[in-house]
């Protein structure tokens, strides 16, 4: 008895397509209108003879041609489980009930919910702030927050929510003017990010926060080191009202800043002054200073070049011993600066290695808190202006950073979202469909600009509404009457805290005094003014 051959399940699709080709070649001969199923029909056999005879890919070579659903479902995942799987809470970085809040809001449509809550405010974690009996009605004007310190002879007052920190080329060209154009609308500022004042960030007329990064671009020489003079030019535009020094963000702190090569324009290029073809990795750390007091230096040194402007740093926290050696360093050299941007461990970018977005970097809630005790401990927080940023959303998020040790707020992913982006997490890949996050020009052109500058106006002008009305409900009249204890925190099922009981906050001088809080007193006593390194031995 013939047996015939054991024909594996995994090659009928391709079997099929043979049988197929077969079939119809020979039938063409005699029909010859039926090329037009040959032609298709052939071009799955070859297909399924390539996946065959290819090395690279198991999937393909076990399951010719049909294996190719497999890369099809997987480039379609994040839509499938954005659209048709998460709950409007749990999706990731963004839920869908911010998003679509940043989305009302930026449209100026109704942004209230019905039935009450979706959270289990039952739940560990869940965070509220409690109302007061003799709530207030919030202000007409939003308020803003001055920021200079004694050294600094041309203030800024800021708005409560700003653009923060995204470069041109992270971003498209369309997107910067987008944010430019709206900041100047609403009357808040917008950061350049490391990548460089572009003239895209001066187009609008919007005030601007220059971020000087480790790659000085726009203000570097021909080896890449910190060039004054052009620094004092670009320093002395109208619209640039504070520079900020950027040590390390929260997306990968101690990396440095990432623009892959297919996001790199010629005219990027020309702006930061570097090659074509290769990807741009900015050094993890600054040049032009290798030490605390060195770092104050070139802080005063910024600052006489752009004309008394207000100078700060921004930095996720990392050892703490390093921030405590930059402020014996302030109280050594009695240089300040005028503000301190806090990033979280959590924030968000365009391009960061998996490890380093997800593992390394203090949280944003414990460096805010770390970095308001270490300025109070030395009696030097009134000088300095605390910014937060990472993950702010909401009006809750703006109060719930202010009362932990905040002065004022940036946000960068939700005026993002202003734009229209739809957290398709393709910003590393050129091909955001939004034109937010791509130098594709083709997919920057969907990206109208007088559109979106409206909404993110919008959406920063009713997010600083909301906050005001959580403040009036509280029964606060200004910012800076919120305090830690102001917004719980559900620690299990049956009890909560106040982030006052949560978290140590030292009082004012606590670390000039002999008697030392426990908590710091390592990290106090190994911090040195004249370097980085720890002074003890671990």
């Amino acid at each position: 008895m013939i047996s015939l051959p054991r024909i594996s399940p995994r090659k009928t699709f391709f079997l099929l397509a043979f049988w197929a080709f077969a079939l119809t070649a020979a039938i063409a001969w005699y029909v010859p209108w039926i090329v037009v199923v040959f032609v298709p029909v052939g071009a799955v056999f070859l297909l399924g003879v390539y996946d065959l005879l290819q090395s690279k890919h198991a999937v393909r070579r076990n399951f010719p041609v049909i294996g190719h659903f497999r890369y099809l479902f997987e480039s379609i995942r994040p839509e499938l489980q954005q659209y048709f799987v998460e709950s409007n809470s749990s999706g990731r970085p963004f839920s869908r009930d911010l998003r679509s809040l940043v989305y009302q809001r930026a449209k100026n449509v109704t942004d209230t919910v019905p039935f009450g809550t979706e959270k289990d405010v039952y739940a560990i974690g869940y965070e509220w702030i409690n109302h007061s009996l003799l709530a207030k009605h919030p202000a007409e004007e939003p308020p803003r927050v001055r920021i200079g310190g004694p050294d600094c002879t041309r203030p800024y007052d800021a708005s409560l929510l700003n653009v923060s920190a995204m470069s041109y080329g992270s971003l498209s060209s369309n997107a910067v003017r987008a944010l430019n154009r709206g900041a100047k609308a609403g009357g808040f500022a917008h950061n350049t990010g490391e990548g460089g004042l572009t003239p895209h960030h001066l187009a609008e007329g919007a005030d601007v926060i220059w971020q000087i990064g480790t790659g000085y671009f726009g203000c570097r020489d021909a080896a890449g080191k910190f060039d004054g003079a052009r620094f004092a030019e670009k320093a002395a535009i109208d619209v640039v009202k504070m520079i900020e020094i950027k040590l390390s963000q929260g997306a990968k702190p101690g990396h440095g800043g990432i623009l892959p090569a297919r996001k790199l324009t010629p005219e990027i290029a020309e702006i930061r002054g570097l090659p074509m073809g290769r990807d741009v990795i900015s050094p993890p750390t600054h040049s032009s200073f290798r030490t605390p007091i060195e770092m104050c230096l070139f802080i005063a040194k910024l600052r006489e070049l752009a004309k008394g402007k207000p100078i700060g740093f921004k930095l996720c926290v990392g050892k703490r011993r390093e921030f405590l050696a930059i402020c014996k360093a302030m109280l050594e050299t009695g240089i300040t600066p005028d503000f301190i941007t806090v990033d979280g461990g959590e924030g968000g970018t365009g391009a960061a290695p998996l490890e380093f977005s997800n593992v390394v970097g203090t949280p944003l809630v414990e460096g805010l808190v770390f970095v308001h005790n270490a300025l109070n401990g030395v009696g030097l927080r009134d000088r300095i202006r605390v910014i937060a940023s990472g993950r702010i959303v909401t009006g809750f998020d703006i109060a719930h950073k202010i009362a932990i040790g905040a002065d004022l707020c940036n946000s960068a992913r939700a005026m993002m979202f202003a734009l229209g982006c739809i957290q398709a997490q393709q910003c590393n890949a050129n091909t955001c469909p939004t034109g937010v996050a791509t130098q594709d020009p083709e997919l920057v052109r969907g990206l109208v600009v007088a559109d979106k500058a409206a909404r993110v106006a919008n959406f920063q002008r009713n997010t600083v509404r909301a906050f005001t009305e959580i403040l009036g409900a509280a029964g606060l009249e200004r910012p800076e009457d919120l305090r830690p204890w102001h917004v719980l925190r559900r620690i299990s099922p049956t009890e909560s805290k106040h982030y006052g009981e949560m978290y140590e906050y030292l009082a004012p001088r606590a670390l000039l005094s002999a008697d030392l809080p426990k908590s710091y007193a390592r990290p106090w006593h190994a911090a040195q003014a004249s370097s980085f390194e720890s002074a003890v031995r671990d």
